[in-house]
């Protein structure tokens, strides 16, 4: 299992993360084999949020009762969790920051997260507040280490007026097919060319200037929740015929072959599976060993559709 060393700090991570956002109707049997898969194939983290499971901190409280950790097994497990949407709404303000993570602990059974991720962005934040939560949190060892979500660079400045912690992760949607962070650079200043308009913000290349890291939900969706690309060949024949062939030349399956292509980024991306299928969780570590050639990861670019001038 390829890791990845966080820059600014001693923290050593996996490059492929497991989400626990589809557990809430699991038993606690199927919890154990998803997690205990994913511990055997070298991934000792995992994702949480307080809005998964259909009420709040219900994948948490799962988690926490189907594994019963015993300290010296949470400790060799990287918890993260986020916070901040409500229904209907997004709430940074301190108090609700400080009581979401309270929540959370009690959940999942720890006295402390790992990371703790702002869930999106808040357009009505005051970095003040985000700061007073953070420096309370931090101060009472609730939380070690921060970051953000779906957040441009721009957003993540202005919480850093204010925010004196580190901000480590952001996490955003990314795939083969899902790859506007990677594509618009590529194209960029192509006139008339939808690829070349920038819907990140310049977020890839801020990311690796700041020595922030990026995590990358959905790795296998289409686009937003359009279902997955891998076995889609209506849509997707040519992008699977590569996936095929790569996978068989490298000695993994297709799922490995999409999660090498975004690990094979130099930026050093983390891979969030939302898979609860044990047998994903190894296709996808294996993948993650892969280093595909310049020349096979734009072919798979390519052949997702997407244009290299």
């Amino acid at each position: 299992m390829k890791t990845f060393t966080v820059p600014h700090t001693d923290l050593t991570v996996p490059s492929v993360v497991v989400g626990l956002m589809r557990i809430a109707q699991m038993s606690d049997a199927d919890i154990q084999k998803l997690v205990n898969a994913s511990l055997e194939a070298g991934i000792n983290m995992v994702d949480h949020a307080d809005v998964y499971g259909g009420s709040r901190h219900r994948c948490e409280t799962r988690f926490a009762e189907a594994m019963r950790l015993t300290p010296a097994q949470r400790s060799k497990i990287i918890i993260q969790s986020k916070a901040g949407i409500r229904p209907g709404f997004f709430d940074f303000s301190a108090e609700h920051l400080q009581r979401s993570v309270d929540e959370s602990l009690a959940a999942l059974k720890t006295d402390y997260l790992d990371i703790l991720l702002l869930h999106r962005p808040d357009t009505l934040v005051e970095p003040e507040e985000v700061a007073q939560a953070f420096d309370a949190l931090h101060a009472a060892g609730k939380v070690r280490h921060f970051g953000v979500s779906n957040q441009t660079p721009g957003q993540i400045e202005l919480l850093k007026t204010a925010v004196k912690q580190p901000l480590l992760f952001n996490q955003v949607q990314l795939s083969i097919t899902h790859a506007n962070l990677f594509a618009q650079g590529i194209a960029v200043n192509m006139n008339g060319l939808d690829q070349s308009i920038d819907r990140d913000n310049g977020l890839l290349d801020y990311s690796r200037l700041k020595g922030m890291m990026l995590q990358a939900w959905s790795p296998f969706q289409k686009g937003f929740f359009d279902g997955v690309f891998i076995g889609d060949r209506k849509d997707y024949a040519e992008l699977n015929d590569v996936l095929d062939e790569l996978a068989k030349k490298h000695g993994v399956t297709p799922t490995g072959i999409a999660v090498a292509w975004i690990v094979r980024h130099p930026a050093n991306i983390q891979v969030v599976l939302g898979t609860t299928n044990p047998g994903r969780v190894a296709e996808s570590a294996a993948g993650s060993d892969v280093k595909l050639s310049r020349e096979e990861w734009y072919r798979l670019f390519r052949a997702a559709g997407h244009k290299v001038p």
